[in-house]
This record gives structure tokens, C-alpha cells and sequence, in this order.
């Protein structure tokens, strides 16, 4: 299945945190859009692999995925080295996405910065013909590089370089982060509480898509760092549509 849009997280519920507003606004306009999850989220202190399984599935639901993968790396000891990379590589050969959305560069969570480079290099790699992969079917897979490869702000705040309206799609969006039951609400479990299981954090998220709307002029935004710089064709493509 080849798919318009690849967004890659380092845990389950990285994407929907950074990038699921912008997922789900994407899915409405026509557009086919994929996660994968770099590793299980085995080290959080909250819920289990298993519930994150779960609740990843009904976020993916939520959102209108057309597909979602876990390539079980190692949370906290993954790293950016030949073999992760070629495991990128075949996921980016395997659904060829136009535009691939990615982990911040540098962030409180080190796995954020790391997935976000591990990305970075293997959209690079996966463009090259001597970077040798092998498919699903065994066969050799075609290189492939996105056009486009993005950054979802996550826990440290850096200026964007493309902010995007979901006002349309916020409680969407709020929902998809909501279906990690064990990470963000109150569940009367005995886990301990963690700073994303605080209120204070979902509001810190709500703060800062108003923040970044109102640059633009709309209610809700998510914003994106890009390290190439964005061209466009015409001026057409500075206006808002309507939503």
C-alpha cells in the first residue's frame, strides 16, 4: 500500500501528541496516512505493552489510519546506527509516502532526538541505489526518498517553519490522544503519576496550539520544524483555505 503521508514516532503516542491533528485533517481531504512506532513504550511508567498495543489501535481508529506498524526496538537503548536505519529503510521502500513526519531533532526524552535523526538518515539511505533491501515477499525493494520530511514539536518549543490549522479536527485530535487511557487520564490504577499524566500537561498542549492558531489566525495549529527549506509554486499556496 503506498501511502501519501508517513508519520514515525519513537513511542505510541509521540505522533498523536506532535502530529495527529495535522494526521486527521490530511485523512478528510483524501489523503492515505500511516504510523509506525520506532519502539513499545516498554519503559513508561504507566499502563503496559500490552495496554499501549491496545490503545494505540483505538487511537489509530480514531484517527483513520490506513495502516500502523511497531518495529520493537529498543525503548531507551534504540540507536541510530546501520542496522536501525535499514529497518527505516524498509518501511519507507515498503509504503513510499510523499511526505514523512518525524520526532523533533533535540528533546527532553533523548529517544526523541534519536528517532528524529534515525529518520532523518534513513530517508537519505532509502534514496540510494546501493542501499540494498529486501521486502515483505523477499524480493529487492526500490529505493525511495520522501519529497518532503518534517519535525513535530514535542516537549521543548521550537520556532516552526510551517504551522497548520486543525481547529477543524481538535476534538478529533483530543480524542486520539485521550484513547492512551493509562498515559494521560486517571484510571484508579496504583501507578504513579508522571508528567504527562498530570492535567497540567493536556492544558500545556491546549496552550500551545492556541498559541501557535493565532500566528495564523485560527482557533487551533500544529507547528513543524523542517531542516530543508519549503518551496512553493505560487502565492496560492500562502492562503488559508476555507475550513
Amino acid at each position: 500500500m503506498k501511502l501519501d503521508i508517513l508519520a514515525i514516532g519513537s513511542h505510541p503516542d509521540d505522533v498523536e501528541l506532535g502530529c495527529s491533528g495535522t494526521l486527521i485533517a490530511e485523512i478528510k481531504r483524501g489523503k492515505k496516512a500511516g504510523i509506525i512506532d520506532l519502539t513499545q513504550g516498554e519503559l513508561g511508567t504507566r499502563g503496559t505493552i500490552e495496554t499501549r498495543y491496545t490503545e494505540a489501535a483505538d487511537a489509530a481508529k480514531i484517527i483513520g489510519l490506513s495502516v500502523r506498524e511497531n518495529l520493537k526496538m529498543r525503548d531507551g537503548f534504540f540507536r541510530n546506527d546501520e542496522e536501525h536505519q535499514l529497518e527505516v529503510v524498509k518501511i519507507l521502500r515498503k509504503y513510499q509516502p510523499e511526505i514523512v513526519i518525524a520526532n523533533i531533532l533535540e528533546d527532553r526524552h533523548p529517544d526523541h532526538g534519536r528517532g528524529g535523526w534515525l529518520v532523518y538518515d534513513a530517508c537519505f539511505f532509502s534514496g540510494l541505489r546501493q542501499v540494498k533491501t529486501t521486502g515483505d515477499d523477499g524480493q529487492e525493494q526500490e529505493r525511495w526518498r520522501p519529497k518532503m520530511l518534517l519535525h513535530y514539536i514535542q516537549d521543548r518549543f521550537y520556532e516552526p517553519d510551517v504551522i497548520v490549522d486543525v481547529s477543524h479536527v481538535w476534538e478529533q485530535r483530543t480524542e486520539a490522544i485521550k484513547a492512551y487511557r493509562t498515559q494521560f487520564l486517571p484510571d484508579g490504577s496504583s501507578d504513579p503519576q508522571t508528567y504527562i499524566s498530570s492535567p497540567d500537561f493536556m492544558e500545556s498542549l491546549t496552550a500551545r496550539a492556541r498559541s501557535l492558531g493565532k500566528r495564523i489566525g485560527v482557533k487551533y495549529a500544529e507547528g513543524f520544524v523542517s531542516k530543508k527549506s519549503i518551496g512553493i509554486r505560487s502565492l496560492d499556496a500562502l492562503v488559508l483555505e476555507e475550513t
